[in-house]
């Protein structure tokens, strides 16, 4: 049976960076579960569709190829809106459903583990995941990472408005009624506001330990 890791969190709260390294401590597959809806709301976009247009998400969302998502495309700031905007619909959502539980379930390369990072999988993809963790920082410390890595990318876009943009997300993820992102009952929070990912990777790494002991 494979061993599950649920990391769930707002957007830029180190969840991914966290997940990505715990995935290569313990040798299990790892599934950025929030890349299939930047490529679902991507796929919407270079269409010429709105993303808000539910029937052009879901089209995209059943027709989505994990293997020809383009990651450049899919790390703009646009990208990240559309993402969320395709996000909060439950047929979207059906549709990706069985395909982060298959990968939980059946890591793909015969490991023995995987670790999925979204904002509803300790929730709903995986209620019964082995170990359950939250990652959260506050909105102007998210904003500011988000900030330097798109100012990295060449956006111009200012601070303020990467601020305006995390808020607004936070209250779509957290308000919307389908697989809406909160922390599970049995999670294990993990605040990064103050916190570096070598002191969160070791409080990660000794919480799973001891679930596997």
């Amino acid at each position: 049976m494979s061993f599950v890791v649920a990391i769930d969190g707002p957007a830029a709260s180190g969840k991914g960076t966290l997940a990505r390294r715990l995935a290569r401590h313990y040798g299990f597959a790892y599934l950025d579960t929030g890349s299939l809806y930047r490529a679902v709301g991507q796929a919407v976009r270079d269409a010429g569709s709105d993303p808000a247009d539910e029937t052009a998400a879901l089209a995209a969302a059943r027709a989505l190829d994990i293997n020809r998502i383009n990651e450049k495309a899919i790390r703009t700031r646009e990208a990240g809106e559309a993402a969320s905007l395709v996000a909060v619909m439950a047929p979207v959502r059906a549709a990706i459903l069985d395909f982060q539980r298959d990968f939980a379930a059946n890591p793909p390369g015969g490991q023995k583990g995987a670790v999925l990072d979204g904002r509803d999988i300790g929730t709903v993809v995986c209620p019964d995941a082995n170990v359950k963790l939250f990652v959260t920082a506050s909105p102007e410390v998210r904003a500011h990472r988000r900030w330097l890595e798109l100012k990295g990318s060449g956006s111009a876009v200012s601070e303020a408005q990467v601020l305006e943009d995390t808020r607004e997300r936070d209250a779509r993820d957290a308000g919307r009624a389908a697989s809406p992102m909160k922390q599970a009952a049995d999670a294990h929070l993990l605040d990064t506001t103050n916190l570096s990912i070598e002191a969160a990777f070791g409080e990660a790494v000794r919480i799973i330990d001891k679930s596997m002991s």
